[in-house]
């Protein structure tokens, strides 16, 4: 009975207490003018504040003022910076080209390509080396090239890796039976910082008949750390390509992958030649652009106000390093190495080291341009 009772009284007790909340709730309801705000709402309205600051690369508008136009005028006069990093935005995958931060990462990587200690010695052959030419250089690259496509590892890799034997070859007196060794060596430190699944050690041996053992290619690993004091991000012909490529497209509704391929090719054709070793990374890149836009039109003058505020380059700049990367394409310079001509017949690379230029450029197209 003693339980009955108390059974009762827990359950007159809640009834009371919920009869309470009720009318509890009934007196603090929103007014009815009032809509409450649910959380696919919420989530909506984030994307579309996301969205504005996707578009514009900045902070989202604030609101206008009755009073002033000020801000009304400048959403409307878009400067042709902010039209091309918007362009650069929305056309690339590379998170390297967020317009946000887009300008930021490349001065900084400007600085950087500019350092002593990331550059080789622009006479190191000359200066440094007692048994190695620049045409063996020219054969060793021309054959990292073939392995670099027999792995089929990324062009940022045989970039890296060429860097690595220049800046070492600046440093350090070396055999030339001892070259392909160093070439083997860079380009496993090269696969081991770009690829997700680099070649092992064996791989590199194999490819060179077994002329150099695993322990021979792993001592010259060593050596090049050391050497270059484990500095191995720099940037590369292939980091500034990448921009300077969307730039040159500013006037195409879709990308031009004739231009782009062109510019692949032009860029490795210049690791060929020792001459090239004495012009920043980015200076060969924005020549290369500028060759490849005369060869696809040759009428029109290959640069423009664009490519010369970002790249910071104007055509006078570039004339020494456009002329040598054109003998190379005519084959003037480097005729014997094939290795990347080759590659660049390919259909999927449209071949485009089958394309024709013309045998002079124009002095007024090496002048600066007009904006």
């Amino acid at each position: 009975m003693a339980n009955q009772e108390n059974c009762a009284r827990v359950t007159r007790l809640s009834k009371k207490r919920a009869a309470e909340a009720e009318a509890l709730g009934e007196s603090q309801q929103p007014p009815a003018n009032k809509k409450r705000v649910v959380l696919g709402e919420i989530k909506n309205l984030s994307n579309v504040v996301a969205n504005q600051v996707h578009k514009l690369g900045s902070e989202p508008p604030k609101p206008r003022c009755k009073s002033k136009n000020k801000f009304k005028k400048a959403v409307t006069t878009t400067t042709v910076t902010e039209k091309i990093d918007e362009e650069i935005n929305v056309k690339s995958d590379d998170p390297q080209m967020c317009a946000a931060y887009v300008s930021d990462i490349y001065e900084y990587l400007h600085n950087m390509e500019m350092k002593a200690s990331r550059r080789p010695l622009p006479t190191y052959i000359e200066n440094v080396q007692k048994d190695v030419t620049a045409n063996m250089r020219g054969i060793l690259v021309d054959w990292l090239v073939e392995v670099a496509e027999e792995y089929k590892l990324l062009s940022d890799t045989l970039y890296l890796t060429v860097s690595y034997m220049d800046r070492f070859l600046s440093m350090n007196v070396l055999n030339r039976q001892r070259l392909r060794l160093l070439g083997v060596s860079s380009m496993l430190i090269a696969s081991k910082y770009e690829e997700i699944s680099p070649p092992h050690v064996e791989d590199f041996c194999y490819i060179t008949d077994n002329t150099y053992t695993k322990e021979e290619v792993v001592k010259m690993e060593a050596d090049v750390l050391k050497c270059l004091k484990f500095e191995m991000g720099n940037p590369t012909i292939k980091t500034f390509l990448r921009r300077f490529t969307m730039i040159a497209q500013e006037d195409y509704k879709t990308p031009n992958l004739q231009l782009e391929f062109l510019g692949y090719y032009l860029a490795e054709l210049s690791l060929l030649d020792y001459g090239c070793v004495k012009f920043l990374p980015s200076m060969v890149a924005a020549s290369v652009i500028y060759l490849s836009r005369f060869m696809l039109q040759p009428k029109l003058h290959p640069w423009s106000s664009a490519l010369q505020q970002y790249s910071g380059y104007k055509p006078d700049d570039l004339k020494e390093c456009v002329l040598i990367i054109h003998d190379l394409q005519l084959s003037k310079r480097g005729s014997t190495l094939m290795a990347v001509r080759d590659k660049y017949k390919q259909h999927k690379f449209k071949c485009v080291s089958t394309l024709s230029s013309l045998l002079e450029i124009h002095n007024s197209f090496l002048e600066d341009a007009k904006e």
